[in-house]
């Protein structure tokens, strides 16, 4: 093989330390911890807490980690991308306050906005980069602080989203393993079901949409539920027939961390027992583009090389697609 394969060849991840519970959300809306465990099975999210502390400040710290973990100098980096919704300010991008906070100097770096199919369109531009033979270490990242377009007095999103970052390693590779597929898809008729209306060059910023709450989000959930149900299923199959990879071919399905419930019909559909199917989202809710590096990152040492892994999402946009990855190294 001549052209190289863009492999992930580290990956680390970064929460905050406060935790809010379901009983405590439970004292700050009207919910409980039944309600919320049974409707999409989270029980506590992780929250940023501290003035002036952005996504970049969660990022840099899974930038740096990663950077220690596999012995790479900031140097060596050359391109930096951040998926992300909630970027510390609309510019510079957060990608290069990553950057600058991680001693990276030496790189490009852009942001993504795909909200929770970003990590998946990240990783695809950043294989792009490997794949032309210009590029040897790229780094990917996926971090939101959701909780800062999260209005906690609506019962119906409150309980959805979490804060965190995760980044992974992109390198060159000359066998089978790393990204070998992958199918994308958007369709932006669906934004009215899933959006953060004012702030944006339509709707600036003013004592009017402060007052409407316009600046937190808005989610159609029957909606939302149907079209993710549906696409994230489909596009995870889809990508398993055209490469025709069968259940058993199949290490783990790695799924964004939206809803329980979404998770298990999309492991269904894909004919996966529920052991091939990774969750966390009971201890980080829906941290939207970190979703799915953050529990990559949890089931690290439980991956092989040679595992073949269906990375799956869904997001307002409405955004979703499916990676077929096959892992590049060993437990270390």
């Amino acid at each position: 093989m001549n052209k190289p394969r863009a492999a992930i060849t580290g990956i680390h991840a970064w929460v905050p330390e406060y935790r809010l519970d379901n009983f405590e959300l439970s004292r700050m809306v009207d919910t409980s911890d039944e309600w919320i465990t049974q409707r999409v099975g989270i029980k506590e999210r992780r929250i940023l807490k501290g003035e002036g502390l952005g996504t970049s400040f969660m990022a840099e710290k899974a930038v740096t980690g990663l950077l220690e973990k596999t012995s790479t100098s900031p140097d060596e980096i050359e391109i930096l991308i951040c998926a992300t919704i909630t970027p510390d300010m609309f510019f510079p991008s957060t990608a290069n306050l990553i950057s600058d906070k991680a001693g990276i100097k030496n790189a490009f770096s852009f942001d993504i906005s795909a909200a929770c199919s970003g990590f998946l369109y990240a990783l695809h531009i950043g294989a792009s980069f490997i794949e032309t033979g210009r590029y040897k270490k790229v780094i990917v990242v996926g971090a939101d602080k959701m909780s800062s377009i999260t209005d906690y007095t609506d019962r119906t999103t409150c309980p959805l989203f979490g804060d965190a970052a995760a980044a992974v390693l992109l390198e060159p590779v000359y066998e089978e393993v790393g990204v070998m597929d992958q199918i994308l898809k958007a369709d932006g008729a669906g934004g009215k079901y899933l959006y953060l209306k004012a702030g944006g060059s339509a709707w600036p910023a003013s004592h009017q949409t402060v007052e409407a709450k316009e600046h937190f989000i808005y989610q159609e959930g029957q909606t939302v539920f149907k079209f993710a149900v549906t696409h994230m299923a489909d596009v995870a199959v889809e990508i398993m027939e055209k490469n025709d990879l069968k259940p058993e071919d199949i290490a783990y399905l790695v799924p964004h961390q939206a809803n329980l419930r979404i998770i298990e019909a999309t492991g269904r559909r894909m004919g996966l027992p529920p052991e091939k199917v990774m969750v966390n989202i009971q201890k980080y809710g829906n941290t939207t583009a970190a979703t799915i590096p953050l529990v990559l990152w949890e089931y690290e040492n439980k991956l092989k090389k040679g595992d073949n892994l269906i990375l799956a999402a869904f997001g307002g946009g409405f955004t979703w697609g499916a990676i077929w990855l096959k892992w590049a190294y060993n437990p270390k």
